[in-house]
């Protein structure tokens, strides 16, 4: 499989060109950014054959099997779509649209077009999620009563795209996003917003750089998320979760590869468990090729896209703030 990468961003060398060397059959491709001398130096870097004037010219390269698109929040759906358009997969960088109207849209055209669309968190290809669903769906802490999952770091740079509200830009958006998707991924039932309360930029009261939101869980259990891009909580990537028979704490379930610390207690007793080391970007690529050969479930598919991103538009709407694209 060849890919194309839609923009010479910063996460792609983690997420994507370092993973390809790891994954056998897969390589990328091309290249193409506004700027093209960006796109030549990107590609001089990593060691990318082709570079392209433009996105579109990139969408037009028949070499290409699939494009990854790391752009900014507020242009993933346009992007994707044309890549759908052009006959493309496409791994685009959570959040996959600015809101669910949009995912709903680019759902409808993956699934005219047959093609597959994943969605990049990372964090649920590796063996460290799948045990984290895995223990808290088998009963193992009895009946789950309260979920809490967290996504803060510092990132003080006002200016930064990640605050731009027309790029969809937010801490609810960058950081909250993983937030939720774990929240949901550890719920006993889909998640209904029952209140949330976000720090905003003195600039622009749209955009927020910290939100908590609380949840009903249905059954009398609760959850809550914590997000932050620059709140008192600089640092902060934990899933808690709390049964009636015992609790599991995972704290960086995000990015376990540089550091993870797992424990379960069930009854009184204690254990940690310890996983590999393999990068989650390696394991969503190595599942991302296999998704396009057919011979792999794609776990972040545009159907639980627009669910994650109806939680989001939901905690903006209790926050008093607009959702993303709107």
């Amino acid at each position: 499989m060849r890919i194309g990468v839609l923009g010479a961003a910063r996460i792609a060398p983690a997420a994507l060109v370092r993973p390809a060397r790891a994954v056998d059959g897969v390589e990328v491709g091309a290249v193409a950014a506004r700027d093209r001398d960006r796109a030549a130096a990107f590609a001089t870097r990593h060691g990318v054959p082709t570079v392209h004037d433009s996105y579109a010219d990139l969408l037009e390269d028949p070499t290409l099997d699939a494009v990854y698109v790391p752009l900014p929040n507020g242009r993933h759906a346009e992007w994707t779509m044309a890549a759908l358009a052009a006959g493309r997969h496409v791994l685009c960088e959570k959040p996959l649209t600015a809101n669910a109207e949009q995912a709903r849209a680019v759902a409808a055209a993956a699934e005219k077009a047959g093609l597959v669309v994943m969605e990049a968190f990372h964090y649920r290809y590796h063996p460290l999620a799948r045990r984290m669903a895995e223990i808290v769906h088998s009963g193992e802490l009895g009946e789950v009563r309260r979920v809490e999952t967290a996504m803060c770091f510092p990132l003080p740079m006002f200016s930064n795209i990640r605050y731009d509200y027309d790029l969809a830009g937010g801490a609810l958006m960058d950081a909250g996003c993983y937030a939720v998707h774990c929240l949901r991924l550890l719920s006993p039932a889909e998640p209904v917003v029952t209140g949330a309360k976000a720090l905003t930029l003195r600039r622009d009261r749209r955009v927020d750089r910290a939100m908590t939101a609380s949840f009903d869980l249905g059954g009398g259990a609760t959850g809550q998320i914590q997000a932050s891009m620059w709140s008192s909580t600089l640092l902060r990537l934990r899933a808690r979760v709390a049964g009636d028979r015992g609790t599991l704490v995972v704290d960086n379930f995000v990015g376990p590869q540089a550091w993870s610390r797992f424990v379960v207690t069930v009854d009184g007793r204690r254990r940690r468990e310890r996983f590999d080391r393999e990068a989650t970007y390696v394991h969503q690529l190595r599942a991302f090729d296999a998704a396009v050969r057919g011979e792999q479930t794609n776990l972040t598919p545009p159907a639980d896209s627009v669910a994650n991103m109806s939680v989001l538009d939901d905690i903006y709407r209790a926050a008093g703030l607009p959702p993303r694209g709107t």
